[in-house]
């Protein structure tokens, strides 16, 4: 009876099934992803559902994720996350108070929220790992720390920072006087800014389980005067990236954080080495050799390109949900780093860390000797040799592991130590190799286990894919270099390291097949009867998309890019181009690079043969290959403009089938030009240090040459490529324009007819395409944009009737499509051959005069306008005196104004919303410079508003009737 009576005194009440409904039998983690999905107004309206659903949307890490997602730029903590967001939605002050009053249920149980609720308000105090198995050494010398730690394990030094003034100045209390306003990143993956002081404030009030931390790798550019508070510790200081200056990719961070945040399991970018210096606090460190993928971290492998992807858990839950899983034998390498200290994390290896207290630290990563090779193996196209460095045999299909395993020098038993498919996701703890030193450290604090994956470079490039190219394969989009400027990087060590270059070498083959390519020019020199390059010559060089190779007197271009139906294509275009320039004695001609040959180099039966090739005609190698040009073309230049432009809308248009896919061809077709050497330096070498009156000279000067260029004659599509086109596209309809109509308009010409149904299919799903483009192009205009576009690209023709027949109001001609820095040659003024000449004081001559301009292997026909885009955005840098300065010397319509157009509210009558539609539309991502140069457009409300910004001074351009 008394059980009883207690049970009707004290009723415990589960108001789950009644809160949820159907709802219940979901876990309370999905419930909670989903709401994460939801806007702000949807959450507060969700919580007066029931008294579940209050508890579950006033969540403080769910109002954490909403709001981090909504942000992009400044954000202000307003003491919590829910007030913070609320506050970003532009409510009044009064009902966001009245909101924050919280309401009490009983009745409430969540295992799921309460783990979260506990991990946000845990304390640390147990967490230091004093007796650590990392080993600590003083006063280590550089050969020292080569011989034993350098590429081989994680170790803690003592003593690099001792004379550094941060190691006094670098406190929470010293650092906000002097930076208390000045804007830092906070965190890596997010787009977060926040003064210092305001940072400060946000870790005296917060109380989240995976606290915000600055990770600003721009800090020196915001704050230079904490760039003087360190040094780079000697044993660190080779650094290979150091060769590019400014153009190296992020390699040093700030890093501030309170207790619980912290880096969760990672492996560096590019399989850079990294050093930490720890000022203030103390942070726990995990560590695990490269290819032990941690327990709790999943690794998923993509079935169709074999690219890995890592989900982790914070640093905190790690260490609080997995790390008491583990076996004694598989616990990682571990320490507790105290102020003062610095920890070498060597290439690939995973680490995690958690902040025990409010810490700051510097962090840098380079490349040096010992992971100079590794790091060029990440550069190499495709994505399993990628995923094995940091997964081990995990990142392999079951294809993949047989194929290893016939070439592998171990036992076969011992390497089927698991059976693995890619659709199966496991985390899996791999032992290392043993390595040269031995089986275990030094002082025996950790074992060095026993598998078959091993950290060695001769390994894992068996795991790259051969068949993939540097010029031709996608890019790997978190690789740390872009392909051109690998090939700068590998170009400046090569020229400036000479007693490094077998091992430059071995990572340039690596990196971009530089043995195949050398092999290559080889032949052609042969053929041509040109001296072979010299040793500085060895690997190419440029910013373009073709192998490039210069010598003391000529240049060797291959053409690669898009595979051999458009590199041929290309060739046969940049041959009719330059017949065209002589036929009609153009003055362009005098500043582009003279012609001395051309040809196709073929790999057929194992062997290389050469065919010289001057455009003319279809050569019987191709023919072999079927690779036969567009109908209606006519045999003067069948590989011509009018060809190559039929072949790229196609392929545009259609990119699904691919550049080649018609090619089933075993013959290897590798097109090439060689032009005389142009004296001087481009452009991107002198842009830092020319005087403003020669960069106006410069502009000056490609005006008069786009003058010339867009003058000259172009072949004029035949009336049986629209029908090709039709057919090969099967158009109908786009965009909600009638195409018969299109059609109809018979005075129109058949290049403008198919130039405008391009730009129709461009246009659909424009949306979806800028979204994958650049992160840099903000959402709001994203949504905007096909609004913005027009609704009848007839209307960007300027069509006006004249004796009764209607005409378009703009030039067609000859576009270059590719005018930028690094394609314009500039002599010295006070040196007869171009080359700088020392000063009385020393120096070097300053002063220099733009000649050539290079590159046309990108060239096509199509509106003018489209060569205006490249150079304002990369030449310019956006500078609008310089834009009108290059139109003083252009003198050229850009396009007829019509009756129609003649209020100044109509749209199509501006020409900057011309250019700016085709940047909206370019096949490259010009947006993401754009926005990168105009960084203040980032927040702009609409496309009129960037379009104005930039292409503006069009609009007061005289060149047109």
């Amino acid at each position: 009876m008394e059980i009883l009576h207690q049970s009707h005194t004290f009723p415990i009440r589960d108001r789950r099934a009644d809160s949820l409904g159907d709802f219940k039998y979901i876990p309370d983690e999905i419930i909670c992803t989903i709401l994460d999905c939801l806007t702000p107004l949807d959450l507060a309206r969700l919580a007066c559902v029931s008294s579940f659903m209050y508890i579950f949307c006033n969540e403080e890490p769910l109002w954490m994720s909403v709001c981090l997602k909504k942000v992009s730029g400044h954000i202000q903590y307003k003491g919590s996350w829910q007030k913070t967001t609320l506050h970003l939605e532009n409510l009044p002050n009064e009902y966001i108070e009245f909101c924050r009053k919280p309401l009490q249920f009983d009745g409430f149980s969540s295992p799921f929220l309460y783990r979260r609720l506990y991990r946000c308000h845990t304390t640390l105090d147990g967490f230091s790992f004093d007796d650590g198995n990392v080993e600590r050494k003083n006063d280590i010398s550089a050969e020292q720390f080569h011989r034993e730690y350098d590429g081989i394990k994680p170790v803690l030094l003592n003593g690099l920072a001792d004379t550094w003034p941060a190691r006094k100045t670098w406190t929470i209390d010293h650092l906000v006087p002097k930076y208390g306003d000045t804007t830092f990143k906070i965190s890596s993956s997010l787009k977060v800014l926040m003064t210092f002081k305001d940072y400060v404030s946000y870790m005296k009030q917060q109380h989240d389980e995976d606290p915000l931390y600055i990770f600003d790798d721009k800090f020196g550019e915001s704050a230079p005067g904490l760039l003087k508070d360190y040094t780079v510790p000697q044993i660190f200081q080779e650094d290979f990236f150091d060769v590019l200056d400014k153009n190296r990719p992020s390699f040093r961070w700030l890093v501030i954080g309170p207790a619980r945040s912290g880096a969760s399991w990672h492996v560096d970018p590019g399989l850079t080495s990294a050093w930490n210096t720890l000022l203030c606090g103390r942070k726990r460190w995990a560590l695990y050799p490269p290819g032990t993928v941690p327990l709790g971290v999943t690794v998923h492998v993509d079935d169709d390109d074999g690219d890995i992807s890592v989900d982790s858990p914070s640093s905190l839950q790690w260490w609080l949900d997995f790390y008491p899983l583990l076996a004694d034998e598989n616990k990682p390498i571990e320490c507790t780093q105290l102020p003062g200290e610095t920890i070498f994390v060597p290439s690939g290896w995973w680490h995690c860390v958690l902040n025990l207290e409010t810490t700051i630290a510097v962090t840098q990563n380079f490349v040096n000797s010992r992971n100079f090779e590794f790091v060029c193996l990440d550069m190499a196209p495709g994505y399993c040799h990628r995923g094995v460095c940091r997964a081990g045999l995990l990142a392999l299909d079951e294809d993949s592991l047989e194929i290893v395993e016939k070439n592998m020098p171990c036992e076969k038993e011992n390497f089927r130590c698991i059976d693995l498919t890619m659709k199966e996701t496991k985390a899996r703890i791999l032992r290392p190799q043993q390595n040269e030193n031995g089986k275990e450290n030094a002082n025996g604090s950790y074992n060095v286990w026993e598998h078959d994956f091993s950290y060695d470079i001769n390994y894992l490039a068996m795991f790259r894919n051969r068949e993939l190219d540097h010029f031709t394969s996608p890019w790997c989009p978190d690789n740390s270099l872009r392909q051109r400027g690998l090939r700068e990087w590998l170009s400046r060590l090569w020229v400036g390291n000479p007693g490094k270059r077998e091992m430059i070498w071995k990572g340039a083959c690596l990196a971009l097949n530089a043995d195949k390519w050398l092999d290559c020019l080889g032949k052609i020199c042969f053929f041509h009867s040109l001296p072979f390059p010299s040793e500085n010559a060895k690997l190419p060089v440029g910013m373009g998309s073709n192998p490039v190779y210069v010598m003391d007197e000529y240049v060797v271009k291959i053409f690669a890019e898009g595979g051999p139906q458009s590199s041929i294509f290309d060739l046969g275009t940049e041959l009719e181009f330059y017949s065209t320039l002589s036929e009609v004695n153009s003055p362009l001609k005098n500043h582009i690079p003279n012609v001395l040959a051309s040809g196709i180099l073929h790999l057929e039966n194992g062997s290389y043969n050469i065919d010289s090739w001057d455009g003319k005609k279809v050569p019987d190698v191709i023919r072999k290959c079927n690779l036969i040009p567009e109908k209606g073309t006519g045999d003067v230049f069948p590989f011509g403009v009018q060809s190559k432009i039929m072949f790229t809308y196609r392929k545009d248009l259609s990119p699904e089938n691919g550049p080649d896919d018609s090619d089933e061809s075993t013959i290897v077709l590798l097109p090439y030009l060689i032009t005389k050497r142009c004296k001087g330096k481009i452009f991107t070498e002198l842009r830092d240090v020319l005087p403003w009156e020669d960069v106006l000279n410069l502009a000056s000067f490609l005006g008069e040459q786009l003058r010339s260029l867009h003058m000259l004659p172009y072949p004029s599509f035949s009336n049986s490529a629209l029908s090709d086109f039709e057919q090969n596209r099967g158009f109908s309809s786009a965009n909600g324009m009638d195409m018969e109509f299109v059609s109809n308009e018979s005075d129109i010409p058949v290049e403008w007819k198919i130039f405008v149904r391009t730009l129709m299919e461009k246009k659909k799903n424009v949306s979806g395409r800028l979204s994958k483009r650049s992160g840099s192009i903000p959402k709001t205009l994203i949504e905007k944009a096909e609004a913005y576009l027009p609704d009848d690209f007839l209307k960007l023709l300027s069509i006006y009737e004249e004796n009764g027949m209607k005409k378009v109001g703009k030039p067609w001609s000859w576009i270059h499509r590719d005018i930028m820095d690094d394609n314009i040659y500039m002599e010295c003024k006070s040196c007869s051959h171009g080359i700088p000449a020392p000063t009385s004081n020393g120096g070097v001559a300053k002063s220099w005069r733009p000649t050539y301009i290079l590159d046309f292997s990108n060239l096509a026909v199509g509106d003018s306008i489209n060569d205006l885009i490249p150079m304002h955005l990369d030449v310019f840098r956006g500078n609008s005196d310089l834009l009108k300065q290059f139109l003083k010397s252009y003198k050229l319509s850009l396009m007829r104004k019509t009756p129609q157009q003649g209020s100044d509210d109509d749209k199509y009558g501006r020409l900057s919303y011309h250019a700016m539609c085709f940047c909206i539309l370019h096949d490259e991502n010009v947006l993401g410079g754009l926005f990168k140069t105009w960084k203040e457009l980032r927040g702009a409300e609409s496309w009129e508003e960037v379009e104005l910004q930039v292409w503006g001074e069009l609009n007061n351009y005289e060149g047109f009737p």
